[in-house]
């Protein structure tokens, strides 16, 4: 027990640097139990209709109403966890699946914004607001062509 406990600590404090993740071990069994089942380990979605996050997620940020809807999507706003852990799991999504697209003046989600966004939730209108914002993201400066 004092080994997982030690290994849990070291851990925390190597997430330091992952803004708004104070447990990164934490964070990443919550994506584990209430995420990775229709989003897949790596974010990339399934053909039930859960959507890639990979390389992806991050760039709601970059527009107005993006970073409320994630906040108020369908498998946030039901999760089992607190509004606390549930800020920690959105922080440590964004940074560990789409680190290229985080603002340099990034905000950590907070408690606080999650439950706010928990009062207001998006059911049926979730995709339709989801390809909204999308049609808004910044075209990609990559030689490689747009996003997703």
């Amino acid at each position: 027990m004092k080994t997982l406990a030690a290994l849990l600590l070291m851990t925390s404090a190597a997430s330091a640097g992952m803004p708004g993740v104070p447990n990164e071990a934490r964070a990443k069994i919550n994506w584990q139990l209430g995420c990775q089942g229709c989003h897949l380990a790596d974010a990339t979605g399934s053909a039930n209709g859960a959507p890639s996050m990979a390389g992806d997620v991050a760039r709601f940020l970059s527009v107005e109403g993006g970073r409320e809807y994630l906040t108020r999507v369908p498998g946030v706003t039901n999760a089992a966890v607190s509004s606390d852990q549930l800020a920690e799991l959105l922080n440590w999504t964004l940074a560990t699946f789409d680190s290229d697209h985080l603002p340099a003046d990034f905000t950590p989600f907070t408690g606080e914004e999650m439950a706010a966004g928990r009062a207001h939730p998006l059911v049926g209108e979730a995709p339709t607001v989801r390809a909204a914002l999308r049609k808004k993201f910044p075209a990609e400066k990559s030689a490689a062509g747009g996003g997703k």
